[in-house]
């Protein structure tokens, strides 16, 4: 029984991004909003990846023959209803209670991806009951075989669409702000947080309603009643972030549905994925918070779109905020894109209302976007952007 399309309607206290993420800063744990917001070093890629986005312009057209937009996407056999999605993020219920469980039914109702991450705060099985299978599951390697197996297993089960695995972790960012936060899993609770949470109310007893965030996917794999100490050294044990061929290709034999690499932003780890059978690419520079020396995110992935787009789905993260970013994404040659903070904004502002809100939003900025530029077909936005 095919779905009916959910309802465009938004909360007008807050038409933008930015106003979720003023509303959401007010509303969320210093130690939280620092975690959602930040990048790593002096934030020098954060900034870049939304001063370059910003720098792609179209062109509108006021004059020709136009019926309306449609702004159904198809990507891997599926027809979302936008060209855009919900991109893993950690920790997630530690920036706002229930926040991957509101997302992902928010993610359902609208017809788009929801990508769950492997250190979030819910399980596989949690967000496959939500989404009636119809999620995404980011793998961050596991060093251990057999663990890598059994998520796989788990994924397979739970009729994951898409498995996503992380390349840009080989090694954690520098994050200045979460060193002097004690960030972790629980948050260390110094004096400074403690005040900290008292002064966030709302946060405070929604936490005491969900219950303390913990990292859901993993508890299987995890000793009982771990100390932030050690449960920073099983972290540190368990997952080995660096990618490499023979890893990738130990996954394209197990997982037999499609397969996604994330982080990829080079023409020579694109040649390795196809050579390896991966199928889609999603460029991503992790939000500006692993490499600050690094590239925005729009510069490769235009010049990889173009080079590599009959080969491999090419999809892009990193800088995006609401409806023009993803026109602009589309029109520069990405076949679908994906955000994060956007929709951690959302629910820190709004809680179990501000996915469909953030949606909502979203849908209404970038069909506003593909009527001003008189553009019918998503796939048909790069006929519409200007070229310098």
């Amino acid at each position: 029984m095919a779905k009916q399309k959910k309802e465009i309607k938004i909360n007008s206290k807050y038409p933008s991004v930015t106003d979720l993420r003023n509303r959401a800063k007010k509303k969320m744990p210093k130690f939280a909003f620092e975690y959602l917001d930040g990048g790593c070093n002096e934030d020098i890629n954060l900034d870049k990846n939304r001063l370059d986005i910003q720098k792609v312009e179209l062109m509108p057209q006021y004059l020709s023959k136009f019926d309306n937009s449609d702004l159904r996407t198809e990507l891997f056999g599926h027809t979302y209803d936008a060209p855009f999605g919900i991109a893993p993020v950690g920790l997630q219920g530690l920036m706002w209670p229930n926040s991957p469980e509101i997302l992902a039914k928010a993610a359902f109702e609208h017809n788009i991806p929801f990508i769950l991450s492997t250190v979030t705060t819910s399980s596989i099985e949690r967000i496959a009951e939500i989404t009636e299978g119809k999620s995404w599951f980011q793998l961050y390697h596991p060093a251990e075989e057999k663990v890598k197996r059994d998520l796989l297993d788990r994924s397979a089960a739970a009729g994951t669409d898409v498995l996503v695995i992380l390349a840009d972790v080989p090694t954690f960012g520098y994050r200045p702000r979460d060193v002097r936060n004690g960030l972790a899993m629980p948050p260390s609770m110094s004096v400074k947080n403690i005040i900290e949470v008292f002064k966030k109310p709302d946060w405070a007893i929604q936490t005491l309603i969900h219950g303390q965030p913990a990292f859901k996917t993993l508890e299987p794999y995890m000793p009982k009643g771990l100390n932030l100490k050690k449960l920073g050294e099983f972290m540190d044990a368990t997952f080995s972030g660096r990618l490499n061929q023979d890893r990738i290709a130990s996954i394209r034999e197990q997982w037999k549905g499609k397969l996604v690499i994330k982080g990829v932003v080079s023409e020579e780890d694109t040649e390795k994925a196809i050579s390896l059978g991966v199928d889609g690419l999603i460029v991503s520079n992790h939000g500006g918070r692993q490499l600050d020396a690094g590239q925005s995110t729009i510069v490769p992935m235009t010049h990889l779109a173009k080079k590599y787009k009959d080969k491999i789905k090419i999809m892009v993260d990193s800088g995006l905020r609401g409806g023009p970013d993803i026109a602009r994404a589309i029109a520069s040659g990405a076949e679908f894109t994906f955000m994060g903070r956007s929709f951690m904004y959302g629910v820190g502002a709004l809680g179990k209302e501000g996915g469909n809100h953030t949606i909502s939003l979203m849908k209404r900025e970038f069909q506003q976007v593909m009527e001003q530029v008189c553009c019918e077909k998503v796939g048909d936005l790069p006929n519409h952007i200007i070229t310098k």
